[in-house]
C-alpha cells in the first residue's frame, strides 16, 4: 500500500497505535472496548485482519474481517454503480434572428432526429451586433420552432436570454412500457 496517497490509505493489525479501541467484527459480534492487543490477537485467532473504522472516534473503532474481500465488494460495487449511470448527451442546434423558413425546417429535422434518438436538444439563438437590443427576436424565432418539436420533446422552461444566445432546451419525451 503507497504511503503517499493518504486518502486511500487504511490502518490495519499492527499500525493501529492506540491503547484501547471498540471492536466488532464481519459476523456481527460485539467485543466492546478491550485493549488493541486483544483485539489483534482475536483477529489472528480467526484469520482475519483488523480494520480501523472510525478513527476520530472516543475510543477508536475495530472490525475484524477480511480486509481483502472487503476491498473486492467495493470495487465491484462501484462498477456496478458506474453501470448503471446514464449519461446525458446534449445536442446543440443553432439559429439567427434572420433565418428563413427552409433553414429552420431543415434544422428542426435535426432536432428531431436528435432527440428519437434520445439525446437532449439546446435550441440557440445567437444575437449579433444591434439584435442584442431586441433579444425577443431571438424569442420569437424559439417560439416559432417550438410546435415543430413538441411531438417529440418537452420544453424545460421558457427560451431565455444568456449572454449572446437565446436558449431553449429540449427533452426528449419519456416513452411509456407496453
Amino acid at each position: 500500500m503507497s504511503r503517499n496517497n493518504k486518502k486511500d490509505e487504511v490502518l490495519m493489525n499492527e499500525d493501529i497505535k492506540v491503547k484501547e479501541v471498540r471492536c466488532t467484527s464481519d459476523d456481527g459480534t460485539n467485543y466492546g472496548i478491550i485493549s488493541t492487543k486483544d483485539a489483534l490477537a482475536a483477529a489472528e485467532e480467526q484469520g482475519l485482519d483488523l480494520v480501523l473504522i472510525a478513527a476520530t472516534a472516543k475510543p477508536p473503532v475495530v472490525k475484524i474481517m477480511d480486509y481483502g474481500k472487503f476491498k473486492y465488494q467495493e470495487e465491484k460495487k462501484k462498477k456496478e454503480a458506474k453501470k448503471k449511470q446514464k449519461v446525458i448527451v446534449v445536442k446543440e442546434v443553432k439559429f439567427s434572428v434572420k433565418i428563413a423558413e427552409n433553414d429552420i425546417n431543415y434544422k428542426v429535422k435535426h432536432a428531431i432526429e436528435f432527440l428519437e434518438k434520445g439525446y437532449h436538444v439546446k435550441c440557440r439563438v445567437f444575437l449579433k451586433g444591434r439584435e442584442m437590443a431586441h433579444p425577443e427576436a431571438g424569442v420569437e424565432v424559439l417560439e416559432k420552432i417550438w410546435p415543430m418539436l413538441e411531438d417529440y420533446g418537452v420544453r424545460e422552461a421558457e427560451p431565455k436570454q444568456e449572454g449572446r444566445f437565446v436558449n431553449m432546451q429540449v427533452f426528449p419525451k419519456k416513452e411509456e412500457k407496453k
